[in-house]
């Protein structure tokens, strides 16, 4: 399965979101910006007064324990922007680390020369690793002008083997499927992956982007710990039969995005986006859809006030009360942001909270469709796999 694209770089952007310090600008009243800052350095001053107590919880029903808020390093290898430099990277998952999050996700496709799974095994020798977990993926295939799913087998052990020797690791804790190849039955892929656990080279099994026919079928080869999927405030598409599915098959969710790529943390409304960066050709981000959406922002700005923090954290804080067994991955590339993330897990919301959080984005309202144009082909929605019984085995 192949999807064209202009931006290679921007071809991963759906799995992680690099978000921007919340800045006043200058064209904002002095009134407003004085808010904004002395909210969001109240904030800041809270989270620095005392430790946070990072909550642990289990995804899925195999007994895989993580922070409730992970941490996604695509951006520290590029992605929206310029790469940061390795050293900082470095710094950054440390500092992630010191303040409780232990749940750190890449692939292998991120950053030129799969550079993100190496810094992310650099970091790892500078910390303990029987206190990581460390999620990686393959599946996507790179191409000078097409994007491409391969789910074969002899694929799936040749990225995982690949995967362990750039991170130095002697096992992945959750190994994803990362887009899915329709063209091979699903239990094909699984069973593959089975192996890989029965040979103790990955502990627990994830999709990315999965339909819920791929999830059940793909679940009754071996169990599936977690299902990473795109879900913010203003991308809720997999709550009507996915959620549900994965609370019934005791399946973890992983929530990538889920400040909707910075949107909510003011990304383009008090922060502009930089001219080279490729978020800007994000459907929701062009001209014409982003004046449209500019309101969403407005309305989660007035009830972080009501709730003392930052619209960032509020909608982190929504993500991250939608159960239990939802732990988002949002990405920085920049410890203040990472700091500001942290605040969310102070914010505490009711059932009317959380109502009256969702119904400020009405998801039908929000203007331009949730992927860039080049990758929208291999969304769940697209992902049906070929049945078992019309697949013929290579020979």
């Amino acid at each position: 399965m192949t999807v064209s694209l202009t931006f290679f770089a921007a071809a991963f952007l759906p799995a992680r979101v690099l978000y921007i310090a919340v800045k006043a600008k200058t064209n904002f009243t002095n009134k407003r910006k004085g808010k904004t800052e002395d909210k969001t350095k109240s904030v800041r001053a809270e989270t620095n007064m005392a430790e946070l107590q990072m909550p642990r919880v289990k995804l899925g029903a195999q007994g895989f324990e993580v922070s409730k808020l992970g941490f996604g390093c695509v951006g520290l290898s590029g992605g929206y922007n310029a790469p940061i430099p390795e050293e900082v990277g470095i710094s950054i998952i440390k500092h992630a680390f010191s303040k409780g999050i232990t749940f750190f996700d890449t692939a292998n496709v991120y950053g030129a020369n799969h550079a993100n799974e190496y810094l992310v095994g650099k970091a790892l020798k500078e910390l303990p690793r029987e206190k990581i977990q460390i999620a990686t993926k393959f599946g996507v295939v790179k191409g000078d002008t097409q994007l491409s799913a391969n789910g074969s087998p002899e694929y799936a052990r040749e990225c995982c083997e690949g995967s362990l020797q750039r991170l130095s690791v002697d096992y992945i804790d959750l190994y994803y499927q990362h887009r899915i190849d329709t063209s091979i039955p699903i239990e094909v892929t699984m069973g593959e992956l089975k192996k890989l656990v029965e040979e103790g080279k990955i502990r627990y099994i994830g999709l990315s982007e999965a339909s819920p026919d791929t999830i059940r079928r793909a679940h009754k080869v071996h169990p599936i710990t977690a299902i990473q999927m795109e879900w913010s405030l203003w991308t809720r598409d997999i709550e009507e039969e996915i959620v549900p599915l994965c609370r019934e098959l005791g399946i973890g969710i992983v929530p990538y995005s889920p400040l909707g790529r910075g949107f909510f943390a003011g990304k383009a409304i008090v922060e502009s986006i930089p001219s080279d960066s490729v978020l800007a050709t994000h459907p929701r981000f062009k001209a014409e859809n982003f004046d449209k959406n500019k309101v969403f922002y407005s309305r989660i700005e007035k009830l972080a006030e009501k709730h003392g923090c930052t619209p960032g954290q509020l909608a982190l804080s929504w993500v991250m009360h939608q159960g239990d067994r939802v732990v988002p991955i949002p990405g920085t590339t920049k410890i203040k942001n990472l700091d500001d993330n942290l605040g969310a897990i102070r914010v505490k919301l009711t059932k009317e909270d959380l109502e009256e959080i969702s119904d400020a984005v009405p998801v039908h309202e929000v203007a331009g469709t949730r992927a860039f144009d080049f990758v929208a082909g291999l969304n769940w929605q697209h992902t049906n796999t070929l049945p078992l019984k019309d697949y013929n085995i290579p020979t």
